[in-house]
């Protein structure tokens, strides 16, 4: 059940699909008409070169809007006394935000091995969605598609994909809007609430 006026959008895709830069123009397009603000929930860590250059880049591509950027590697909720209503919200990614939570120490181990972390904090993910998509005129969120690929034949990586694949379900049940870019090309899977028909 929707609990406020925002409107949910689901973006997925591929490495280089073109979803983050599809996202931030949503967003720009629909702040420009009305004068909202445009936030930008960062969940990446600069762990490597390769996750550096990338969040390098996707700052450069925000560089000429006026973007308030927060940082949340994770506890997604943190992010709630920021956003004030109407605003222009981007959550990028759900598939970052999904590793860093697996991998928080717990003890001597981690969430993933704990008894029901990951079912509290998936949970806990969801009701956050909830209340930024009441609080905001638009949130969009941005997350890999990683199901494509080959199963693993690591353990570990198989309840990654189990997660990440229950949560787009709940999300794109949830959303107004599902989107899968391919190749910079978006399509649509559910528009206005409703399944898009092929």
């Amino acid at each position: 059940m929707r609990g406020g006026d925002g409107m949910l959008t689901f973006v997925s895709g591929g490495v280089r699909s073109g979803k983050s830069s599809f996202a931030e123009r949503l967003l720009v397009d629909g702040a420009r008409k009305t004068g909202g603000r445009l936030v930008y929930v960062a969940s990446g860590r600069a762990v490597d070169e390769e996750m550096q250059e990338r969040i390098e880049r996707h700052k450069a591509d925000r560089a000429g809007e006026s973007w308030l950027t927060i940082e949340q590697p994770m506890s997604l909720h943190e992010v709630l006394p920021f956003i004030r209503e109407g605003d222009f919200v981007l959550w990028d990614c759900l598939t970052t935000w999904l590793a860093n939570e697996m991998y928080e120490e717990i003890g001597h181990t981690y969430c993933v091995h704990v008894e029901n972390c990951m079912r509290d904090k998936t949970e806990r993910l969801m009701e956050t969605v909830a209340a930024i998509t009441a609080k905001a005129s638009q949130f969009v969120i941005v997350s890999n598609e990683v199901l494509d690929e080959l199963p693993s034949v690591y353990e570990e990586t198989k309840m990654y994909c189990g997660w990440i694949g229950m949560l787009h379900q709940q999300l794109v049940a949830f959303a107004d809007t599902a989107i899968e870019m391919d190749t910079g090309m978006a399509l649509y899977w559910k528009q206005d609430g409703q399944v898009v028909m092929r």
